[in-house]
């Protein structure tokens, strides 16, 4: 683990935090550890779009009602997590996307705002993690 003020989360992990899923007791719990140590939680601005997409296509899926959709939202937007933009962001997640050969750059962005911050990365998509978490010890596995 990096020694860092700051942590990084991913839509996947805040997505955790708002709905209830598989992980999602492990994920309150590392949250409420966080805020109980002063650490400053980020994530790229991206991450509130990704999650309010799944958020909404989990209501139109019939998944979860209107009303658990639009507590999740509300939800989401009480967490205290820092959004992180700068144009440099974009270039860097291309190079992430590239360098790990990924069909899209979504999930470079939180690679490239964790690295800029030299702060851990949590995840709880395994896609990404079993990417790049053999190459870059800083990117941690909810589910691991």
């Amino acid at each position: 683990m990096r020694t860092s003020s700051e942590i990084c989360i991913d839509a996947s992990f805040a997505l955790k935090l708002v709905l209830f899923e598989p992980g999602s007791e492990e994920a309150h719990d590392l949250w409420e550890s966080w805020l109980g140590s002063d650490l400053l939680v980020i994530a790229p601005l991206l991450l509130f779009f990704e999650a309010t997409s799944v958020i909404r296509n989990h209501v139109h899926r019939g998944l979860i009602s209107e009303d658990v959709g639009r507590m999740a939202l509300e939800a989401l937007q009480g967490l205290s997590i820092r959004a992180v933009y700068s144009e440099e962001l974009h270039l860097r997640a291309w190079e992430f996307a590239t360098h790990f050969d990924r069909p899209t750059a979504y999930d470079s962005y939180y690679l490239a705002v964790a690295n800029a911050a030299g702060c851990d990365l949590w995840t709880a998509d395994p896609r990404l993690y079993n990417a790049v978490g053999e190459e870059l010890s800083w990117v941690n596995y909810l589910g691991k």
